[in-house]
């Protein structure tokens, strides 16, 4: 059990404003549209949408061997601006998720989605990932992840539009 989580960053650069890109990455509904983990989620507790304090539940997979169901938090809400969630998990510590929407220019944004570990995971998370997943490189894979993600929201918002028709 040699691997570790701290903290890791991905950034796209998206032709799309900042509060089109917050608008899918905060409609946590849309999660599974975007990320190859997050398999389902909604609202829970009264919940509607992006704000401080709300709750949804996320059902996560690592592929058939692995699902599991959590309960992030929305920790930042600035739309157009940032988009954070926290979730816990027992064994599975704290990691904070984390999306910044940097205007470029015109209609052209810097997004760049990231992870930060508040309370690591413990060893018993590490034998789960390692003997019963099979996972040898986490970090790894949530950076592939969180490219994955990028990727699919870009191809969301940067969809061709038709021109007007004379």
């Amino acid at each position: 059990m040699n691997q570790t989580l701290t903290t890791d960053t991905v950034e796209r650069v998206i032709r799309a404003s900042p509060e089109d890109i917050y608008a899918i990455v905060s409609d946590i509904t849309r999660t599974p549209e975007l990320s190859p983990e997050v398999i389902r989620a909604r609202w829970i507790r009264g919940a509607t949408g992006p704000e401080v304090g709300a709750r949804f539940l996320a059902i996560n997979s690592l592929g058939r061997i692995w699902t599991w169901p959590n309960l992030p938090v929305v920790i930042t809400a600035e739309p157009g601006r940032e988009f954070a969630i926290s979730r816990t998990e027992p064994f599975f510590g704290t990691l904070e998720w984390r999306y910044e929407c940097l205007p470029q220019g015109e209609l052209t944004t810097l997004v760049r989605e990231s992870y930060t570990v508040t309370r690591p995971l413990t060893r018993v998370a590490w034998f789960i990932i390692e003997k019963l997943i099979g996972s040898t490189d986490r970090a790894g894979e949530l950076r592939s992840g969180m490219a994955t993600t990028l990727g699919r929201l870009a191809e969301l918002v940067e969809a061709p539009v038709p021109p007007p028709e004379s």
